[in-house]
């Protein structure tokens, strides 16, 4: 395992179990989330056979013509890895490829109320970016707040939230909080003792696990 991938896994495990003793969610949730993207993460399916067993992909499509078979593609990568793979916001997606759970943008998170009974055995994560969107995510099994640090992508024009503010969302936060934006090997022990329950990332993930 390349140096940046070692400790982006270490300090993600590390706040895995440390959140792990405090909340004990109902079902084990993976240390660390690679996000892709069309743009940015382009062939997503060769880092996720690099993923820790136990990690998770997440798949945002954005619209995207070859949705379905990159979606495919990764369920076929993430089955033989161990590693779970949640559908952006797509649940017609999801079921078709035998997703692990479904992940909800901000501005969908109210349908996390409707997909928890009617598929309880999927995995639900949604997006937040304040501490209102967080009074949204009582039903989800975690948030991911971003951006922790200074971001690209769609969190660019974001302020970042820094380390202390993080940990005040995540302490009034009602489920377990992953932490996006900025999160690299560089600064990924800053989250140490914030509350986090695991990383989150897009191109630092992509850098460190994914084919050079």
């Amino acid at each position: 395992m390349r140096p940046d991938a070692e400790i982006l896994w270490e300090v993600a495990s590390g706040l895995a179990r440390a959140a792990a003793e405090v909340s004990r969610p109902p079902r084990p949730l993976p240390p660390l989330l690679f996000f892709t993207d069309p743009e940015r993460t382009p062939r997503p399916w060769e880092t996720a056979t690099a993923l820790p067993p136990g990690s998770a992909v997440i798949f945002r499509h954005f619209g995207s013509g070859d949705a379905a078979l990159t979606a495919r593609r990764l369920r076929d990568a993430t089955a033989v890895a161990g590693v779970r793979l949640l559908i952006g916001l797509d649940t017609a997606l999801a079921e078709s490829v035998e997703a692990d759970g479904i992940h909800l943008p901000e501005r969908a998170l109210e349908q996390a109320e409707r997909l928890r009974p009617e598929r309880p055995e999927w995995l639900l994560t949604g997006a937040a970016h304040s501490a209102e969107a967080l009074a949204l995510a009582s039903v989800l099994d975690a948030a991911i707040v971003s951006p922790a640090f200074a971001a690209g992508g769609a969190s660019a024009a974001r302020p970042e939230l820094g380390v202390d503010r993080f940990a005040q969302l995540v302490r009034s936060a009602p489920c377990p909080v992953y932490a996006l934006g900025g999160v690299h090997a560089g600064n990924a022990r800053e989250l140490i003792g914030s509350g986090a329950c695991g990383l989150a990332g897009v191109e630092a993930i992509r850098a460190a696990y994914g084919p050079k």
